[in-house]
C-alpha cells in the first residue's frame, strides 16, 4: 500500500471515527493489531475488542482533524476529540504492516489556560 492510499485509509478512518460508523473506522485494523492508551495504562488486542470498547463508550464524541503527517508504516494525526464537547487534544501513532494498522498509541491532553509570563510572544489558536 503506498502513502496515497494510507493517507485516503486514514481519511476515511477519521471521517468514519467521527460519524459514528464503526464497520468502517475500524476497517483500517489488522485482526490481531494491538491500541495502547499510555495515560490510563491499557492496551486492547484485536480490531473486534478495540471496536466493542469504541461501541462501548457513552458518550457523543466528534472528531476535527488537525493534520496527518508520515511516511512509510508510520504515520501521526493531530485531531481534537470531543467527549459531549469538551476537547481533548489527541495525538494518534499508527504503524501499519501489510497496509492495515497493527498498532496504535493513544495520546490525550486536556486544554488549559495560557501561561502570563508569555502572554507578549503569544498568537491565540482558536
Amino acid at each position: 500500500m503506498g502513502e496515497n492510499e494510507i493517507r485516503e485509509a486514514l481519511n476515511r478512518h477519521w471521517a468514519a471515527s467521527d460519524a459514528n460508523e464503526f464497520d468502517i473506522e475500524h476497517d483500517i485494523y489488522r485482526e490481531d493489531a494491538v491500541l495502547e492508551y499510555p495515560q490510563s495504562g491499557e492496551r486492547i488486542r484485536g480490531r473486534h475488542n478495540i471496536q466493542a470498547s469504541r461501541v462501548a463508550q457513552p458518550n457523543r464524541k466528534r472528531f476535527t482533524v488537525r493534520r496527518i503527517v508520515g511516511t512509510g508504516d508510520l504515520w501521526v494525526t493531530e485531531f481534537t476529540l470531543a467527549y459531549d464537547g469538551r476537547p481533548s487534544y489527541t495525538v494518534s501513532v499508527m504503524e501499519f504492516l501489510d497496509g492495515k494498522v497493527a498498532r496504535e498509541t493513544q495520546y490525550f491532553a486536556d486544554p488549559f489556560e495560557p501561561g502570563p509570563s508569555r502572554a507578549q510572544w503569544v498568537e491565540r489558536i482558536e
